[in-house]
């Protein structure tokens, strides 16, 4: 039996068709459940020689992880934490790029019950004060590469909760600097699963995660112990992961999406992962990855298939690769038009939030992409699209993505808990019974979902609703454009007007001819009062540290 069989009842490939998986999909949620007990831990008994982790450090090394390693590491990591006083319900900071510690120090932390909190290692001194404070850390594990933990001395006097610093790669760091691998590597591996006060509900906060902070500083997103059982769509059904495949996706460990590509979902199939610690992304270095490691399923963001296909695709043997997917950010039809010419493989697009699992998607093999479009609601998500006042709108009507969730007890697994020490917000984006996702998107006839934009991001030019992702694909087809951004400018007569941030192809350079030949470009693709009347070249984007356009930057910077 796969191990999420246990928790759903059925295997995959039993589900006949759509209409059955959304009528039959249920999952079973113990009292107790701990994915690193009930399913790691479980593996590990059943199949201790299965591979869980092919790893390669930026040097070429491997490192190959079995199910039998994964739960001896953990439990030695788990010893370890606990001899230095880290209990059930204590904040434990990981900074830890794409080493193959942050996945025995996660386990670690969900055996002994206290909360991980995923960072990115390009915090600076002034993020790291402000996690540290959201979150009341107590440890910090902060990797040895770069400055990292020198940025974070630099924010120690701030942060008055952090106890106990450590940190990878057997590096001197200064002072008080605890050496991470020497300690796991001296701890016992017999680790035994709590009892009484210190065990585990699947009610106790799992993790927290930060949100990209596009406005503002970002919420801290908390998920209890039902998360994992949340991404069993996300690893068996979208991302196709199956029992003797490797499953890559592109993503650092400092964002909850290497949570739902590199580590539940995938081990629920019982699939192995690949993860590759590189520093900087190259469309070619990876290209060479998937042939050489002859990787089965994918998945990466738009924008990182947009770079591989600046390469030439068809010289790379990808004839292991069975299944693609893509999210992130709203995928452009060209992107997906371009891959499928070139490997023969469709992109199949999934949607979601760090404060849910996967919500909206084309799920293989009953829903096949409409380029463009989102696909459908998965299954278990009470999936709507609303007006102002919450109210459904019409097939065609641009609305608010919503999901259906009355209260906690009563969500479906994978909605956040809300945003930890945040009340305010939590009630913001939650109410009436219903999870408000500042996203914004139409249903089609057939169901089918089109996205739009965040609310804040869509344009009302001369009583049109422009989203910035249809005039951004429209660019996108143009050979001359690498990335765009589209925002909105204040206008007299129209009251906005559509302008495009644009960062040119390599051999192009700007001029006047070619802004012309932009505008006469998206007239013909799309609707042609979206077409951007302003058009300003740019060498780079602004971004958030997790890679996301920060449209909010360009219109202030318009703005003054």
């Amino acid at each position: 039996m796969i191990m999420y069989e246990k928790y759903i009842g059925r295997h995959r490939d039993e589900f006949v068709t759509l209409e059955d998986l959304y009528k039959n999909y249920s999952i079973d949620c113990p009292d107790d459940f701990n994915f690193a007990y009930d399913v790691l831990d479980v593996l590990a008994e059943k199949k201790p020689d299965k591979l869980a982790m092919l790893w390669v450090g930026k040097d070429g090394s491997e490192k190959r992880i079995t199910f039998g390693d994964m739960k001896r590491w953990s439990n030695k990591t788990a010893n370890y934490f606990k001899a230095l006083g880290i209990k059930k319900g204590d904040f434990v900071l990981l900074v830890l790029k794409r080493s193959y510690l942050f996945w025995y120090a996660m386990l670690a932390l969900h055996k002994i019950g206290a909360v991980a909190v995923q960072a990115t290692h390009l915090l600076t001194a002034k993020d790291y004060v402000y996690r540290c404070q959201a979150a009341g850390i107590k440890m910090a594990v902060i990797t040895g590469d770069g400055d990292c933990t020198r940025d974070f001395d630099k924010a120690a006097p701030e942060c008055n909760t952090v106890e106990l610093k450590a940190v990878t790669g057997h590096k001197a760091a200064g002072e008080g600097w605890l050496d991470f691998e020497a300690g796991i590597e001296a701890a016992p591996d017999h680790w035994q699963r709590p009892t009484g006060e210190e065990a585990t509900k699947v009610t106790d906060i799992l993790i927290t995660a930060f949100s990209s902070g596009t406005t503002g500083y970002p919420k801290m997103v908390a998920h209890d112990h039902s998360y994992p059982l949340g991404h069993i769509i996300t690893g068996v059904f979208w991302h196709r992961a199956e029992p003797d495949g490797l499953h890559f996706t592109i993503s650092d460990t400092g964002w909850l999406k290497s949570l739902w590509g590199k580590f539940y979902g995938q081990w629920f199939a019982e699939s192995a992962v690949f993860t590759y610690d590189f520093d900087s992304f190259k469309g070619a270095d990876i290209l060479e990855k998937l042939a050489k490691y002859r990787i089965t399923t994918f998945c990466a963001p738009p924008t990182m298939y947009r770079f591989m296909l600046k390469e030439d695709v068809g010289t790379y043997d990808l004839s292991a690769l069975k299944h693609c997917c893509t999210a992130g950010e709203a995928l452009n039809p060209e992107v997906y038009n371009q891959w499928k010419r070139a490997t023969g493989l469709r992109i199949f697009e999934g949607f979601g939030q760090t404060e849910t699992t996967l919500s909206c998607s084309t799920l293989y093999p009953w829903v096949q992409p409409r380029p463009g479009s989102m696909g459908l609601p998965t299954p278990g998500y009470g999936l709507v699209i609303v007006d102002e006042n919450g109210r459904e709108v019409d097939p065609g009507v641009t609305g608010e993505i919503c999901l259906k969730a009355d209260s906690m007890e009563t969500r479906t697994k994978g909605i956040f808990m809300g945003y930890y020490r945040d009340e305010m917000s939590t009630q913001k984006a939650w109410h009436d019974g219903l999870y408000h996702t500042g996203d914004t998107a139409y249903r089609d006839e057939l169901g089918f979902l089109w996205y739009v934009g965040r609310n804040d991001d869509i344009i009302k030019s001369s009583g049109y609703r422009i989203g910035p992702f249809e005039v951004e694909s429209a660019l996108a087809e143009h050979p001359a454009v690498l990335e765009s951004a589209v925002t909105g400018i204040p206008d007299p007569i129209r009251g906005f007007v559509v302008k495009a941030t644009i960062v040119l192809s390599k051999g192009y350079e700007p001029c006047e001819e070619l802004v012309k030949e932009l505008q006469e470009h998206v007239k013909k693709t799309t609707a042609p009062y979206k077409y951007p009347r302003v058009v300003e070249f740019v060498a780079e984007l602004p971004k958030t540290i997790s890679g996301k356009i920060r449209r909010v930057a360009i219109r202030e910077k318009d703005m003054n």
